[in-house]
């Protein structure tokens, strides 16, 4: 994207969008630049009325029966087979439940077992050690109580690791801190060929880029609700796994780790021994949280409008033009203030946003920017990260954050006390 263009030029491109539309789905204030999308979607403007209704009528007049008559009890299922539509999993093979965190815990203890049965030898797990926290936290929690090896590498040493000792190589398809995007199909058979399982985090890829799932041969994945599927503050998310190992669960009676009765094959006959439902049935666990399902349906929704303008496809062909345009804009208008590019440059390496780097004055800049009604958010330790949701992100928008970024850092605006303080979310 050439940094030649002007304001103009950027309100041309948003007239020439096929997707400008898209944005009235959404609650915008006025004078506000939303570069957040990536942490917590915008709110779509059907949910508050349809959680409403599903408060008012489905709740307050309809009780116990919505869960026949409303479709409460089939709303895991039913917003699954949206989100799988997004992510290039069947209808019927992904559920949304629980948390990312939850759901993680489900699927890795899953192939953690089925590599024990196979390969006992197999006793390391491998992720990048800049994955989210939450992963890590929950693959040492399961290395600690089975005697593994959680082992963390960066990017460019993960081909090492694809030898005889992997049991599960555990990624995040897009870094949550770089934007670095890993070839999930590359890896995943890089991994098959060396006897190892995948699980995929798709928390900063589901609803953000295409992702192919079953082309890419992936045996589990987990995603989130609340970024870029727009499902609101924390969101129910998703889990989904092969339908090989469906297969074989099913065929060998195998259970995941939290066996709540949600997860029975027939939770109203109220027995008292297990038997694990059918294919990722199996992976709900407590009662579904219906308000929260209600609106991620909503959120996901939102995406789903944008399948007539070619999907996810031309999304991510949006998202692109505004994560080039930003970058060269930052770096052309803001040169000499030790900004940093800290996301790929290849567009074909990074995901929905984009970040720069500065060793001092990182956080502070982000808080004067939201000041001036420009939100992104700092991850430690110099991250400014700026995310680009192509429904309601415009050009203008970019040329207008840039702008703002400018004169913060050409008047210092940084330096100011309330910029330094931090607050406990950053």
């Amino acid at each position: 994207m050439s940094t030649a263009l002007d304001r103009h030029a950027c309100l041309a491109l948003d007239r020439a969008d096929a997707l400008a539309p898209l944005r009235e789905q959404f609650e915008l204030p006025d004078g506000r630049i939303y570069l957040d999308g990536n942490s917590l979607g915008a709110l779509p403007r059907s949910t508050a009325d349809r959680v409403a209704r599903a408060v008012r009528e489905e709740w307050g007049h309809g009780l116990i029966e919505s869960w026949n008559r409303a479709g409460w009890i089939a709303l895991p299922q039913r917003v699954g087979d949206k989100i799988a539509r997004l992510v290039g999993a069947a209808p019927g093979e992904l559920v949304a439940a629980d948390s990312t965190s939850v759901n993680l815990f489900k699927v890795l203890s899953a192939a953690l077992a089925l590599q024990a049965a196979d390969a006992p030898q197999r006793r390391v797990i491998v992720s990048e050690r800049s994955n989210f926290p939450t992963d890590l936290y929950i693959a040492e929690t399961l290395a600690q109580e089975r005697g593994l090896e959680l082992r963390l590498v960066e990017p460019d040493e993960i081909a090492l690791q694809l030898n005889g000792d992997l049991a599960v190589l555990m990624l995040t398809q897009v870094n949550y801190r770089s934007g670095q995007l890993h070839d999930m199909a590359a890896l995943s058979a890089a991994a098959h060929a060396a006897g190892a399982l995948t699980v995929w985090d798709l928390a900063h890829s589901a609803g953000a880029l295409p992702v192919d799932l079953n082309g890419s041969d992936a045996d589990f994945a987990v995603g989130c609700g609340y970024k870029y599927l727009n499902g609101g503050p924390g969101a129910p998310a998703f889990v989904w796994m092969h339908a090989r190992h469906a297969a074989r669960m099913d065929r060998e009676g195998l259970r995941q780790p939290l066996s709540g009765w949600m997860g029975h094959a027939a939770p109203f006959e109220f027995t008292p021994g297990y038997r694990p439902a059918a294919g990722v049935q199996r992976y709900l666990c407590g009662t579904p949280a219906i308000l929260a399902l209600t609106a991620l349906e909503c959120g996901v929704d939102t995406l789903l409008a944008a399948e007539p303008l070619g999907g996810m496809a031309t999304l991510r062909a949006k998202s692109v033009a505004l994560c080039e345009l930003f970058a060269a804009l930052v770096e052309s208008r803001c040169a000499g203030h030790g900004l940093t590019l800290a996301s790929p440059r290849d567009a074909t390496q990074r995901g929905s946003q984009v970040c720069f780097s500065h060793p001092e004055i990182g956080y502070a800049a982000v808080q004067a920017l939201i000041a001036r009604g420009v939100v992104g958010d700092f991850r430690a330790p110099d991250i400014l990260r700026f995310g680009f949701t192509p429904l309601y992100t415009r050009f203008v928008d970019v040329w207008d954050a840039v702008e703002h970024l400018r004169q913060v850092l050409e008047a210092g605006e940084w330096r100011r006390p309330e910029f330094n303080r931090r607050n406990t979310v950053t």
